[in-house]
């Protein structure tokens, strides 16, 4: 869907100006498992197009190493992970579902220690 959204506004995907880039400059190296796809071209700027919404917390750790060239490695998904790994989640904050701590009461406060006299 080509339309004016994609010209006039950068939180729509891609820019025009950005098509454009890959388009005529851009390799594909990969994607992750969010969908979203990453380019490079020969001066090695590095650019993600998003699946989505553009959100930069959607890129994932090993992604964003690279992205930001602190690795040359190009990530793979078959990279072994620890059990103790987590899947990568975007940043909630400003949605429905941003963590919202339980309220503490101060009937509930209670002193688990003596203050000095």
């Amino acid at each position: 869907m080509f339309g004016l959204k994609v010209i006039f506004t950068w939180w729509n995907k891609k820019t025009f100006g950005t098509l454009l880039k890959t388009f005529f400059f851009g390799k594909f190296v990969g994607k992750d498992k969010l969908g979203n796809k990453y380019y490079k071209n020969k001066k090695d700027d590095r650019w993600v197009i998003y699946s989505n919404d553009v959100e930069a917390t959607k890129i994932t750790s090993d992604w964003f190493l690279w992205i930001h060239h602190t690795i040359n490695e190009v990530p793979k998904e078959e990279a072994a992970k620890f059990h103790w790994q987590k899947d990568h989640s975007q940043n909630k904050t400003g949605t429905k579902d941003a963590y919202k701590p339980n309220k503490i009461s101060k009937k509930n406060n209670l002193k688990n220690y003596d203050t000095w006299k």
